[in-house]
C-alpha cells in the first residue's frame, strides 16, 4: 500500500504540471513543471524523500522501457527524419554537448556541497 501512496504523490505533481502547462503560456513541457514542483516540494520539506523514494527508484529502473513508444514512433516516421537529418544533426550536437556540460557542472557542485557538510 505504501507504493500506491508514493506513486499517487508523484502523479499529483504530474497533474499539477499539466495544470500549469495549460495555464501558463510558455513552451515548457508539463513534465518539466511537475519535476520542478516536486523538486521544490522536496527542497522545502513539503514532501520528504521517504515519501517517494522506493517508487522513484522503481520508475528510474524502468526508465528505458518508457522510451519504447517514442522510439517506435520515430521508426515509423523514418522517411520524414531522412529528409531532415542534417539540420537535426547540426542541432543535436551542440545541445548534447550543452547537456553534458551542465549535468557535469551541476553534479560537481552538488558533490562539493555534500563534501562541505
Amino acid at each position: 500500500m505504501k507504493y500506491v501512496f508514493q506513486f499517487a504523490r508523484i502523479l499529483a505533481f504530474c497533474l499539477l504540471g499539466e495544470v500549469l502547462h495549460a495555464v501558463i503560456p510558455l513552451p515548457i513541457p508539463a513534465s518539466i513543471y511537475g519535476l520542478a514542483l516536486l523538486l521544490a516540494a522536496l527542497r522545502f520539506g513539503i514532501v520528504t524523500l521517504d515519501q517517494v523514494k522506493e517508487t522513484a527508484h522503481f520508475l528510474t529502473g524502468i526508465f528505458l522501457v518508457l522510451f519504447i513508444p517514442g522510439t517506435v514512433g520515430i521508426v515509423e516516421q523514418l522517411d520524414v527524419f531522412r529528409a531532415a537529418w542534417l539540420p537535426a544533426l547540426i542541432a543535436l550536437i551542440p545541445v548534447t554537448a550543452a547537456v553534458f556540460f551542465v549535468s557535469g557542472a551541476v553534479t560537481e557542485t552538488m558533490l562539493r556541497r555534500k563534501g562541505d557538510e
